[in-house]
Protein backbone atom coordinates (compact mmCIF):
# COMPACT_ATOMS: atom_id res chain seq x y z
CA UNK A 1 0.00 0.00 0.00
CA UNK A 2 1.48 3.59 -1.05
CA UNK A 3 1.15 6.03 1.72
CA UNK A 4 1.31 10.14 1.08
CA UNK A 5 2.97 12.28 3.40
CA UNK A 6 3.31 15.87 3.33
CA UNK A 7 7.17 16.85 4.22
CA UNK A 8 8.13 18.20 7.46
CA UNK A 9 9.24 21.71 7.05
CA UNK A 10 7.38 25.28 8.78
CA UNK A 11 6.02 25.99 4.84
CA UNK A 12 3.69 23.01 5.28
CA UNK A 13 3.02 23.42 8.57
CA UNK A 14 1.61 26.78 8.34
CA UNK A 15 -0.27 25.75 4.84
CA UNK A 16 -1.92 22.86 6.93
CA UNK A 17 -3.11 25.70 9.56
CA UNK A 18 -4.10 27.62 6.86
CA UNK A 19 -6.18 24.62 5.39
CA UNK A 20 -7.55 23.99 9.20
CA UNK A 21 -8.30 27.57 9.51
CA UNK A 22 -10.94 27.62 6.83
CA UNK A 23 -12.88 24.10 7.58
CA UNK A 24 -12.97 25.90 10.82
CA UNK A 25 -14.55 28.72 9.81
CA UNK A 26 -16.89 26.96 7.78
CA UNK A 27 -17.34 24.29 11.04
CA UNK A 28 -18.49 27.29 12.83
CA UNK A 29 -20.87 28.72 10.25
CA UNK A 30 -22.51 25.07 9.99
CA UNK A 31 -22.02 24.11 13.46
CA UNK A 32 -24.38 27.25 14.35
CA UNK A 33 -27.08 26.18 12.99
CA UNK A 34 -26.75 22.12 13.07
CA UNK A 35 -26.69 22.63 16.62
CA UNK A 36 -30.27 23.95 17.02
CA UNK A 37 -31.46 21.00 14.80
CA UNK A 38 -30.15 18.28 18.02
CA UNK A 39 -32.35 18.37 21.32
CA UNK A 40 -29.66 18.42 23.27
CA UNK A 41 -25.71 19.96 22.88
CA UNK A 42 -24.26 17.43 25.03
CA UNK A 43 -25.74 14.35 22.71
CA UNK A 44 -24.35 16.84 19.41
CA UNK A 45 -21.28 17.22 20.16
CA UNK A 46 -20.82 13.69 21.16
CA UNK A 47 -22.15 12.25 17.69
CA UNK A 48 -20.39 14.30 16.22
CA UNK A 49 -16.91 13.55 17.99
CA UNK A 50 -18.02 10.10 17.55
CA UNK A 51 -18.35 10.10 13.57
CA UNK A 52 -15.04 12.58 13.47
CA UNK A 53 -13.39 9.99 15.67
CA UNK A 54 -14.29 6.91 13.46
CA UNK A 55 -13.00 8.62 10.51
CA UNK A 56 -9.59 9.04 12.42
CA UNK A 57 -9.47 5.43 12.94
CA UNK A 58 -10.04 4.78 9.06
CA UNK A 59 -7.24 7.73 8.75
CA UNK A 60 -4.79 6.24 10.73
CA UNK A 61 -5.18 2.79 9.33
CA UNK A 62 -4.54 4.07 5.95
CA UNK A 63 -1.87 6.54 6.45
CA UNK A 64 0.02 4.50 9.49
CA UNK A 65 1.75 1.71 8.94
CA UNK A 66 1.24 -1.36 11.31
CA UNK A 67 4.83 -1.45 12.86
CA UNK A 68 4.40 2.57 13.89
CA UNK A 69 1.42 2.02 15.91
CA UNK A 70 3.31 -0.89 17.66
CA UNK A 71 6.08 0.94 18.24
CA UNK A 72 4.74 3.61 20.37
CA UNK A 73 5.55 3.24 24.00
CA UNK A 74 3.33 2.48 26.68
CA UNK A 75 4.31 6.31 27.86
CA UNK A 76 3.23 7.67 24.98
CA UNK A 77 -0.14 5.88 24.89
CA UNK A 78 -0.45 7.32 28.52
CA UNK A 79 -0.27 10.91 27.31
CA UNK A 80 -2.29 10.04 24.40
CA UNK A 81 -4.99 8.59 26.71
CA UNK A 82 -4.47 12.36 28.71
CA UNK A 83 -4.85 14.16 25.16
CA UNK A 84 -7.99 12.78 24.69
CA UNK A 85 -9.36 13.64 28.02
CA UNK A 86 -8.47 17.04 28.20
CA UNK A 87 -8.74 17.61 24.91
CA UNK A 88 -11.22 16.01 23.42
CA UNK A 89 -13.53 14.92 26.64
CA UNK A 90 -13.45 16.56 29.50
CA UNK A 91 -13.35 20.34 27.81
CA UNK A 92 -16.30 19.89 25.63
CA UNK A 93 -18.41 18.93 28.56
CA UNK A 94 -17.14 22.32 30.34
CA UNK A 95 -18.11 24.33 27.09
CA UNK A 96 -21.12 22.87 26.31
CA UNK A 97 -22.49 22.98 30.31
CA UNK A 98 -20.94 26.66 30.30
CA UNK A 99 -22.70 27.75 27.66
CA UNK A 100 -25.53 27.47 28.52
CA UNK A 101 -24.78 29.65 31.84
CA UNK A 102 -22.34 32.35 30.50
CA UNK A 103 -23.70 35.80 28.39
CA UNK A 104 -22.90 35.11 24.91
CA UNK A 105 -19.88 37.82 25.00
CA UNK A 106 -18.08 36.68 27.72
CA UNK A 107 -18.34 32.83 26.32
CA UNK A 108 -17.32 33.72 22.70
CA UNK A 109 -14.52 35.94 23.87
CA UNK A 110 -13.14 33.72 26.29
CA UNK A 111 -12.58 30.77 24.19
CA UNK A 112 -11.27 32.65 21.54
CA UNK A 113 -7.99 33.84 23.74
CA UNK A 114 -6.88 30.35 22.97
CA UNK A 115 -4.14 31.67 21.26
CA UNK A 116 -2.82 33.61 23.72
CA UNK A 117 -2.33 31.22 26.35
CA UNK A 118 -1.03 28.68 24.01
CA UNK A 119 1.59 31.20 22.99
CA UNK A 120 2.52 31.96 26.91
CA UNK A 121 2.92 28.18 27.55
CA UNK A 122 4.90 27.31 24.28
CA UNK A 123 7.82 29.93 25.54
CA UNK A 124 8.76 28.34 28.88
CA UNK A 125 7.13 24.49 28.22
CA UNK A 126 8.27 24.08 24.36
CA UNK A 127 11.35 26.39 24.22
CA UNK A 128 9.43 28.37 21.27
CA UNK A 129 10.82 31.66 20.40
CA UNK A 130 8.58 34.61 20.14
CA UNK A 131 9.98 38.13 18.01
CA UNK A 132 9.03 41.62 18.79
CA UNK A 133 6.91 41.47 15.91
CA UNK A 134 5.55 38.00 16.51
CA UNK A 135 4.53 40.05 19.82
CA UNK A 136 2.75 42.61 18.42
CA UNK A 137 1.57 40.72 15.60
CA UNK A 138 -0.18 38.50 18.72
CA UNK A 139 -1.52 41.42 20.25
CA UNK A 140 -3.31 42.79 17.18
CA UNK A 141 -5.13 39.40 16.69
CA UNK A 142 -6.16 39.56 20.15
CA UNK A 143 -7.41 43.47 19.34
CA UNK A 144 -8.95 41.86 16.47
CA UNK A 145 -11.40 39.30 17.75
CA UNK A 146 -12.03 42.10 21.13
CA UNK A 147 -13.62 44.13 18.07
CA UNK A 148 -15.57 41.38 16.34
CA UNK A 149 -16.42 40.15 19.79
CA UNK A 150 -16.94 43.16 21.76
CA UNK A 151 -16.59 42.08 25.62
CA UNK A 152 -19.56 44.69 26.69
CA UNK A 153 -21.38 43.91 29.81
CA UNK A 154 -19.34 40.92 30.30
CA UNK A 155 -20.00 39.33 33.51
CA UNK A 156 -18.25 36.75 35.91
CA UNK A 157 -19.98 33.62 37.00
CA UNK A 158 -19.53 29.84 37.05
CA UNK A 159 -20.72 29.74 33.36
CA UNK A 160 -17.49 32.01 32.21
CA UNK A 161 -15.53 29.87 34.78
CA UNK A 162 -16.37 26.43 32.93
CA UNK A 163 -15.03 28.05 29.53
CA UNK A 164 -12.23 29.38 30.59
CA UNK A 165 -11.33 25.92 32.12
CA UNK A 166 -12.09 24.53 28.83
CA UNK A 167 -10.05 27.04 27.30
CA UNK A 168 -7.54 26.57 29.26
CA UNK A 169 -7.62 22.33 28.81
CA UNK A 170 -7.03 23.30 25.16
CA UNK A 171 -4.34 25.20 24.90
CA UNK A 172 -2.67 22.46 27.41
CA UNK A 173 -4.03 20.49 24.58
CA UNK A 174 -2.22 21.77 22.14
CA UNK A 175 1.41 21.88 24.09
CA UNK A 176 0.96 18.34 24.92
CA UNK A 177 -0.04 17.52 21.51
CA UNK A 178 3.09 18.99 19.94
CA UNK A 179 5.25 16.91 22.29
CA UNK A 180 3.80 14.11 21.75
CA UNK A 181 3.45 14.32 17.63
CA UNK A 182 7.70 14.74 17.42
CA UNK A 183 7.39 10.88 17.91
CA UNK A 184 3.86 9.73 16.79
CA UNK A 185 2.13 10.41 13.48
CA UNK A 186 -0.64 12.79 13.87
CA UNK A 187 -3.44 10.62 12.52
CA UNK A 188 -2.63 8.15 15.54
CA UNK A 189 -2.45 11.44 17.78
CA UNK A 190 -5.87 12.28 16.48
CA UNK A 191 -7.41 8.99 16.39
CA UNK A 192 -6.91 8.62 19.73
CA UNK A 193 -7.48 12.53 20.88
CA UNK A 194 -11.08 11.57 19.76
CA UNK A 195 -11.65 8.15 20.07
CA UNK A 196 -10.57 8.53 24.28
CA UNK A 197 -12.36 11.82 24.65
CA UNK A 198 -15.60 9.82 23.44
CA UNK A 199 -15.19 7.54 26.24
CA UNK A 200 -15.76 10.94 28.60
CA UNK A 201 -18.35 11.96 26.47
CA UNK A 202 -20.06 8.53 26.68
CA UNK A 203 -19.88 8.22 29.59
CA UNK A 204 -21.58 11.66 30.53
CA UNK A 205 -24.53 11.07 28.41
CA UNK A 206 -24.95 7.81 30.28
CA UNK A 207 -24.02 9.72 34.15
CA UNK A 208 -27.01 12.52 32.91
CA UNK A 209 -29.34 10.05 31.80
CA UNK A 210 -29.34 11.77 28.23
CA UNK A 211 -27.98 8.37 25.96
CA UNK A 212 -31.77 7.74 25.47
CA UNK A 213 -32.17 10.83 23.46
CA UNK A 214 -29.80 9.21 20.86
CA UNK A 215 -32.49 6.56 19.85
CA UNK A 216 -35.16 9.16 19.11
CA UNK A 217 -33.31 11.26 16.50
CA UNK A 218 -34.63 11.76 13.37
CA UNK A 219 -32.63 11.26 9.64
CA UNK A 220 -32.11 14.23 9.07
CA UNK A 221 -30.66 14.80 12.28
CA UNK A 222 -28.50 11.75 11.92
CA UNK A 223 -27.64 13.58 8.70
CA UNK A 224 -26.27 16.91 10.78
CA UNK A 225 -24.14 14.81 12.77
CA UNK A 226 -22.54 13.28 9.68
CA UNK A 227 -21.91 16.53 8.00
CA UNK A 228 -20.08 17.88 11.54
CA UNK A 229 -18.48 14.93 12.63
CA UNK A 230 -16.89 14.78 8.57
CA UNK A 231 -15.74 18.61 9.13
CA UNK A 232 -14.04 17.99 12.79
CA UNK A 233 -12.54 15.32 11.49
CA UNK A 234 -11.09 17.17 8.36
CA UNK A 235 -10.33 20.19 11.09
CA UNK A 236 -8.63 17.71 13.51
CA UNK A 237 -6.97 15.80 10.63
CA UNK A 238 -4.99 19.19 9.17
CA UNK A 239 -4.61 21.19 12.68
CA UNK A 240 -2.61 17.80 14.21
CA UNK A 241 -0.33 17.53 11.26
CA UNK A 242 0.12 21.49 11.20
CA UNK A 243 1.46 21.31 14.70
CA UNK A 244 3.51 18.33 13.66
CA UNK A 245 5.57 20.60 11.48
CA UNK A 246 5.17 24.54 12.79
CA UNK A 247 5.24 26.02 16.20
CA UNK A 248 2.24 25.64 18.57
CA UNK A 249 1.90 29.09 19.12
CA UNK A 250 2.19 30.45 15.18
CA UNK A 251 -0.45 27.22 14.49
CA UNK A 252 -3.13 28.59 16.98
CA UNK A 253 -2.53 32.05 15.43
CA UNK A 254 -3.09 30.85 11.70
CA UNK A 255 -6.15 29.19 13.04
CA UNK A 256 -8.02 32.45 13.85
CA UNK A 257 -7.74 33.39 10.12
CA UNK A 258 -10.82 31.32 10.45
CA UNK A 259 -13.28 34.13 11.53
CA UNK A 260 -13.18 35.53 8.45
CA UNK A 261 -13.73 32.68 6.79
CA UNK A 262 -17.05 32.69 9.11
CA UNK A 263 -18.36 35.96 8.55
CA UNK A 264 -18.38 35.73 4.97
CA UNK A 265 -20.31 32.72 4.80
CA UNK A 266 -22.92 34.65 7.78
CA UNK A 267 -22.71 37.84 5.49
CA UNK A 268 -23.52 35.50 2.42
CA UNK A 269 -26.84 33.79 4.41
CA UNK A 270 -28.13 37.29 5.90
CA UNK A 271 -27.33 39.38 2.78
CA UNK A 272 -25.40 42.06 5.28
CA UNK A 273 -21.99 42.58 5.17
CA UNK A 274 -20.15 43.52 9.02
CA UNK A 275 -19.45 47.00 9.57
CA UNK A 276 -18.04 49.54 11.23
CA UNK A 277 -16.02 47.50 14.17
CA UNK A 278 -16.60 44.43 13.36
CA UNK A 279 -15.46 45.08 9.90
CA UNK A 280 -11.51 46.65 11.40
CA UNK A 281 -11.72 43.29 13.45
CA UNK A 282 -11.14 41.69 10.58
CA UNK A 283 -9.05 43.67 8.75
CA UNK A 284 -6.82 43.26 11.41
CA UNK A 285 -7.33 39.14 11.86
CA UNK A 286 -6.11 38.79 8.28
CA UNK A 287 -3.26 41.23 8.76
CA UNK A 288 -1.86 39.91 11.75
CA UNK A 289 -2.99 36.54 11.35
CA UNK A 290 -0.99 36.48 7.38
CA UNK A 291 2.10 38.13 9.38
CA UNK A 292 2.64 35.55 11.98
CA UNK A 293 2.43 33.21 8.66
CA UNK A 294 4.65 34.62 6.67
CA UNK A 295 7.44 35.27 9.58
CA UNK A 296 7.07 31.48 10.60
CA UNK A 297 7.68 30.28 6.66
CA UNK A 298 10.37 32.13 6.58
CA UNK A 299 12.14 30.65 9.64
CA UNK A 300 15.38 29.44 9.07
CA UNK A 301 16.15 26.17 8.82
CA UNK A 302 17.97 25.78 11.84
CA UNK A 303 15.06 26.96 13.66
CA UNK A 304 12.79 23.81 12.16
CA UNK A 305 15.34 21.65 13.92
CA UNK A 306 15.05 22.76 17.36
CA UNK A 307 10.76 23.07 17.24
Amino acid sequence: MIRITAPRSFAWGVGLALGAAVISGVSIFVNGFAVRQLPDPAVYTTLKNGVAAVLLVGLAGLAVRPAAVRAVSPRSWGWLAVIGVIGGGVPFILFFTGLAEASAPSAAFIQKTLFIWVALLAVPLLGERLGGLQVAALGVLLAGQALILAPVGITWGPGETMIAVATLMWAIEAILARRVLRTVASPIVGAARLGFGLVILVGFLVATGRLGVVVGLRPEQWGWALLTGGLLFGYVATWLAALKRAPASAVTAVLVLGAPITAALQAASTGSLALGPSAVGLVLILLAGGTIAILTVRRPAASAATA
